[in-house]
């Protein structure tokens, strides 16, 4: 199913502690069969979505002191993030900026309003 999106996708460089969400479908069916449409969903505070993309994360400044006889080889660091590409992301809609690109919806959301990760695969 993520692999569907990933073709359009492959241009975005995602910055940071940021994560790219495809958003799941909002329409949701209660155990008696009925069917809550997105507008009911909208008002909730909590949404989900899988992930398509992630930043690198935090980026850490260098503890190295600047010599000039040394080369200059301050590559930025960065502290990874839990979030996987395929991962079921469980966040804060708040925190949620939308984007539309090639006629679907993705959402821009930082990794700290990431609340819960369901991955398929438990390898951690």
């Amino acid at each position: 199913m993520i692999q569907d999106y990933l073709n359009s996708v492959e241009k975005f460089v995602v910055v940071g502690d940021r994560v790219l969400i495809k958003p799941r479908d909002m329409e949701v069916r209660t155990q008696s069969g009925l069917v809550l449409p997105a507008t009911v969903k909208e008002k909730e505070e909590i949404q989900s979505g899988y992930v398509v993309k992630t930043g690198p994360g935090y980026p850490i400044p260098s503890q190295e002191i600047d010599e000039s006889w040394k080369d200059d080889a301050s590559q930025t660091r960065y502290i990874g993030m839990q979030a996987r590409e395929g991962d079921l992301a469980i966040f804060l809609k708040g925190k949620a900026h939308e984007i539309e690109f090639e006629h679907e919806k993705y959402l821009i959301v930082p990794h700290g309003a990431v609340l819960l990760l369901i991955r398929d695969d438990m390898d951690v």
